[in-house]
């Protein structure tokens, strides 16, 4: 096996290799590398290392997350529907004069 100086990056065939990967083995330039965990290690290892596996959420999980999404529409409904009945109470005399009652067809 040659002496790591006359290594060469296994995606860059030009250029020189600076680094192991500890993971797979293979030699890589400095823009193939990078740092985890204070360990120098290629990109297709880190995609390996840092790819969180998919847990299963449990059925009381599910049933909670839909229950908290019921519970948020209905105090959006209430909180609506509070403002709406304020609204109602307030007397027809505030809106006397306001600009949609003129009757634009008329005036000239």
């Amino acid at each position: 096996m040659p002496s790591f100086i006359h290594q060469r990056c296994f995606n860059h065939a030009t250029r020189e290799a600076v680094a192991r990967c500890p993971e797979c083995g293979q030699c890589f330039c400095r823009e193939c590398i990078t740092e985890h965990e204070d360990r120098v290690v290629c990109s297709a290892c880190l995609k390996k290392l840092v790819r969180v596996p998919l847990a299963r959420r449990s059925p009381f999980v599910t049933l909670l997350r839909f229950a908290q999404c019921v519970a948020g529409i209905m105090v959006a409904w209430f909180f609506f529907f509070l403002i709406g009945e304020g609204l109602l109470k307030i007397p027809a005399s505030v809106h006397d004069g306001t600009l949609w009652q003129v009757n634009w067809i008329d005036q000239k």
